[in-house]
This record gives structure tokens, sequence and C-alpha cells, in this order.
């Protein structure tokens, strides 16, 4: 072989070569670009849960109360980005604040986290049945009745609770000229009853600022449910003097709780005492059920 021919050889081999390379190449891309387009939509996907708007948190409180008492809990979920309200409660019993809060519930647009404490919970339990847009129920040491329940019976289920011995009841006048009766915790009886591992300032702040609810609270029979439909959470409040512990306990579990967190030293108002742990679950509530 002249030389001619073995560089038309080499030069044959080498085109031949860089022809198969670009030929693999060109099949592999189509494979990369394929990959690529696949994985898209599940980038945009995520991407667009990422920006869909955080559920509502509506937070209810109890009695002797008033909104005031989340205000650590809002801080803490106003951070993270959750839109909040925490609406005055009549407490006035249960069908009067029921109907009321479903009346607040109802002007709230999107998804819901709707939380109770205490007294709230029946509010609560009552006010969200039927009601699409509550996602979760979140109950914190919080009363869970069933349909015909009341809460002066469920109270006594279980030993533990200095509430009655603590009470102040004092007459008020109906708009219809008939008496009620309102229920105060006696100034000196709040450490003791309902907010136990607070400063005695906030005690005194608590004493000072309560707001009574009617003793019908008592002996109202809740009408609806929403914890049969409805995903449900709930904190336990260990040292709970007000609410026992071991009825939250039984509440939760009858009530087929997803997650229930127990704080052992916290007294009735845990979320005074420990909001961010309050928070941290009504935050799981809405990544949950989102």
């Amino acid at each position: 072989m002249n030389s001619h021919s073995k560089r038309w050889t080499l030069g044959t081999a080498l085109t031949a070569a860089a022809l198969l390379g670009a030929t693999a190449i060109t099949t592999l891309a189509p494979t990369a670009s394929a990959a690529t387009s696949s994985a898209a939509p599940q980038t945009v996907a995520a991407a667009v849960r990422h920006q869909e708007p955080k559920p509502t948190v509506v937070l209810i409180h109890g009695g002797f109360a008033d909104a005031s008492n989340w205000n650590g809990v809002i801080t803490d979920l106003e951070k993270q980005g959750y839109p909040v309200m925490a609406p005055a409660n009549p407490l006035r019993g249960i069908p009067t604040d029921a109907a009321y809060i479903r009346s607040v519930l109802a002007s709230v647009k999107g998804p819901i986290i709707l939380v109770g404490h205490s007294y709230g919970g029946a509010v609560i339990t009552n006010a969200a049945a039927g009601n699409p847009n509550v996602k979760a129920l979140v109950y914190v040491a919080a009363f869970v009745p069933d349909v015909g329940e009341q809460l002066g019976v469920l109270i006594n289920k279980f030993p533990g609770s200095l509430i009655g011995a603590d009470l102040n009841p004092v007459p008020f006048t109906n708009p219809d000229g008939t008496t009620g009766t309102d229920l105060y915790l006696k100034p000196d009886k709040v450490g003791e009853a309902f907010a136990g591992d607070l400063s005695k300032r906030q005690q005194a702040l608590i004493a000072a600022g309560q707001r009574p609810f009617s003793a019908e609270s008592f002996t109202d029979v809740t009408t609806a449910a929403a914890w049969h439909a409805i995903p449900v959470y709930g904190v336990v409040a260990g040292q709970d003097k007000a609410i026992p512990p071991a009825l939250e306990r039984w509440e939760y579990q009858r009530a087929d709780a997803k997650k229930v967190v127990e704080v052992p030293g916290a007294s009735h108002v845990v979320m005074i005492s420990h909001p961010g742990i309050v928070a941290n679950l009504i935050e799981q509530a809405a990544q949950d059920n989102g």
C-alpha cells in the first residue's frame, strides 16, 4: 500500500469514528432531553405546591380568657407565614357561641385549621360541623364533647379538676329579664386551678382581666361533633388542674387523634407557657391536611 492509500485509509477511519461519535451523542441527546422533560412537570408541581397560600389558622379561646392568651402562638405562626385570626368567643353558652364562631368561619376564604382551648374546644366541635373548609381540628387542653354530652358531666368523668371549688358565681340579667349566672375564677385561685406554671405577675393579670362565661355552658348539650369527620390533633397539659389530663387523653383517643403532644409540666394555659409546642402541632396539622 502506497503512502497515499495509507493516508486515505487513516482519514477514512478517523472520519468514520467522528461520525460514530456524533451519532452516539445524537442518540444520547434525546434521552437526556426526555429525562429533563419528564422531570420538569414534577419540579413545576413542587414549585406550585410551595407557592400555594397557607391555610388560615383560627384560634378560639376558652372561659375566663380572651384572644390575648394566643399571643405567643400567633407570633410563632405568623413567622411561618400563616394567616391567623383569633376572634372573641362570646362565652354565652354553646348554642350562642357556636353560632357566632360558625359565622366567623364562613367569612374565611380557603382552608382553615381550627383550634380550640378549654371550653373553646366544645365551641369548635359544634361550629365546624358541615364546613368543608375546616381541614383539621386542634384541641389544646380542651373539651371534645360528643353529640348529646354536657361539659358538666364530662369534667367529672376523671378526678383532678379544681375549677368547681374555685368558682365565683355572679348573677346577671338577660335581655329578656331572666337571670343568668356568670362564672369567674376567684382571683386568689387563678394560680392553683388555671395557670400554675406562670409567674405571679401573669396570674394577677389573668385574674384582673378574666372574662366570665355563662354557667349554662356546663349544661348545654352538644348537638354536632365535627371531630367525627375532620382530623383531630391534641395537646395534653400534664399538670392541668382545670380539665383533668386523663380526660384530655381519653377524649383525644376517642376522637382517633392523628397526633397527641403531652407537655408534662404544663398548666391549663399551655398555649401561654409553651406557645412554640402548640404552634408546632398546629403547623403539622396544616401540613398534613393542606
